[in-house]
């Protein structure tokens, strides 16, 4: 049986392929059985063929968002052509930080009464990329992961084809300071002695000690990761913690976007609001 992250892959790789080429952008193909589109800025600098160009230009104006772009690429070695420049992990038709900054860079989304209303921010807010949440442990230090995005008093982990929440060893999850304050511990899943969803752990735990609220913002066609969502917050024994997260979907998101944006996250990435149909082709320019 195919998994929802290996359709979900396969539609975006033929998506990009003729995304690309329809618009004649930089790009490149990753070896292997299922091509994984692979986006260079243009020559000069102020485009790039996996961002909106509004998004794009507003990066490069803020120092920390053009520091994110330069994150890289860990697999490029072996699964990219050598190019004269380093590719990137932001570069790939695949990633979800890109999809995250394409949104939330857009100048008009967080003016959107919509997005606010949504996500429960303010528009004077500006987003953080890469937030280190520093979570407490057990011997007195914090952790040194980050979450996708800080909005204000809301954190955001942000996923599109990755295969799950990641799995970690129970000498590492039982490390952290407020497991069992928080969680019903023997409830929480675990796999080959493994904790299951450990990125939804450590985030929610995360919000507890920084008394701020948690989105996990995922796409409508991951079914699986929804249910691993659900499945970690019913083991939250905080009721006041479980109501500040919640899960959010790309598709809902979309709703409240602009209709340029709309277009762009339709045809790049087939996210249209709900009760609309994708697009089946590259589409026009944008």
């Amino acid at each position: 049986m195919v998994s929802f992250a290996a359709q979900l892959r396969q539609e975006l790789s033929q998506r990009n392929s003729a995304y690309a080429k329809a618009r004649d952008l930089p790009h490149e193909s990753s070896y292997g059985e299922l091509p994984v589109t692979v986006y260079e800025p243009y020559s000069d600098g102020k485009r790039h063929g996996n961002f909106f160009a509004a998004s794009y230009r507003a990066i490069l104006k803020q120092v920390q968002w053009k520091k994110r772009l330069e994150k890289a690429h860990t697999q490029s070695a072996r699964s990219l052509p050598r190019t004269d420049r380093s590719w990137k992990e932001l570069d790939s038709c695949m990633s979800s930080d890109a999809l995250l900054m394409n949104i939330f860079c857009h100048p008009r989304t967080l003016k959107s009464s919509g997005v606010n209303s949504i996500l429960g921010s303010e528009s004077t807010v500006s987003p953080k990329f890469g937030f280190p949440a520093r979570v407490p442990l057990g011997n007195g230090r914090t952790d040194r992961t980050e979450v996708d995005m800080k909005l204000g008093e809301l954190l955001i982990e942000s996923k599109l084809t990755e295969a799950d929440f990641q799995t970690q060893t129970a000498e590492i999850v039982e490390s952290y300071r407020d497991l069992k304050a928080v969680f019903e511990y023997h409830r929480l899943p675990r796999a080959g002695g493994r904790f299951v969803s450990y990125q939804l752990i450590r985030n929610v735990l995360a919000a507890h000690a920084l008394k701020l609220s948690f989105c996990v913002l995922l796409d409508a066609r991951r079914p699986d990761l929804i249910e691993g969502w659900y499945l970690i917050m019913s083991c939250v024994k905080i009721s006041e913690l479980r109501t500040r997260c919640k899960v959010l979907t790309w598709q809902e998101l979309a709703e409240a976007l602009t209709l340029d944006l709309q277009t762009f996250l339709d045809l790049k990435y087939g996210i249209v609001p709900a009760g609309c149909n994708a697009s089946k082709f590259a589409g026009p320019e944008l």
